[in-house]
């Protein structure tokens, strides 16, 4: 089983959406630190039954993150043998990128979409400095912005999926940071490879996001919280489950299901 990490099974503070009083909000465990500060969070009950799918299942991390910022997660149960970095860019074996997959990865991006150089340099020509706060490369195979929300205006990210599209990439607004990346970038192919490797013959997946899509329609099943780009787009999929769900409450709602479809006979004790 596939998942995407951010905003799917770990949260920020500003992510959480804890409706409840204080005083009924669940106990949260801290899986990533950043600059010496906690930064990500999962419920105590979804850390145990994270635990319980990496120990009793093939568990992979998928995420549009590099692996320097991979590594920051710590997440519960044993090290998963496999993670998914870069939107698919780096596949991790034990903690080291396959070189196989980078070749097959490098030969896609050169035959089929327009180069990073290229779009990069529109990026930062059509990007206001009054809203643009940074600009980064990620593992050379992408670019995102991080803005000021509030001051992007309304119609840049409709003029610049029109503008990537017939070049090859898509673009998606996660949080404060918009992500452009190869069409042939995905996380599906990734989980594909994974699937070939392990010899599974069942796939699940979970994800919030634009990115997330290709993954959750290549999945025989998947899950969708009721917050995010897909959520707020409306999208859906025959395959995928759509959560009513939001903030950590999804996270913990996500791995209930991944368990529940991995071992329908524990029901009881999920």
């Amino acid at each position: 089983m596939a998942s995407d990490l951010d905003r799917t099974l770990i949260y920020s503070a500003a992510a959480l959406q804890l409706a409840m009083p204080d005083e009924e909000a669940p106990r949260l465990l801290c899986v990533e630190v950043y600059d010496r500060k906690p930064l990500s969070y999962m419920t105590e009950k979804a850390a145990a039954l994270l635990a319980e799918l990496a120990r009793t299942t093939v568990f992979v991390p998928t995420t549009t993150r590099t692996r320097e910022q991979y590594g920051r997660i710590h997440l519960p149960g044993p090290a998963p043998r496999y993670a998914i970095c870069a939107n698919g860019g780096h596949l991790l074996v034990d903690g080291v990128s396959d070189p196989d997959w980078q070749v097959v990865v490098a030969g896609r991006l050169a035959d089929e979409c327009a180069s990073l150089a290229e779009v990069r340099a529109h990026l930062l020509a059509t990007a206001d400095p009054a809203w643009l706060l940074k600009e980064r490369v990620a593992e050379g195979v992408f670019a995102y912005l991080v803005v000021e929300r509030q001051a992007l205006p309304e119609d840049w990210m409709k003029e610049l999926s029109a503008w990537a599209d017939p070049r090859g990439w898509t673009v998606s607004l996660q949080g404060r940071k918009i992500y452009a990346v190869p069409k042939p970038l995905t996380k599906s192919a990734a989980m594909t490879e994974v699937a070939r490797r392990c010899g599974a013959t069942t796939t699940l997946a979970a994800g919030d996001s634009l990115l997330d899509a290709d993954l959750l329609i290549a999945a025989d099943r998947g899950w969708r919280p009721g917050h995010g780009e897909l959520a707020d787009s409306g999208w859906t999929a025959p395959n995928t489950d759509m959560l009513r769900h939001r903030g950590v409450a999804a996270g913990e709602e996500i791995l209930r299901r991944f368990l529940l479809a991995a071992h329908p006979q524990r029901r009881a004790a999920v």
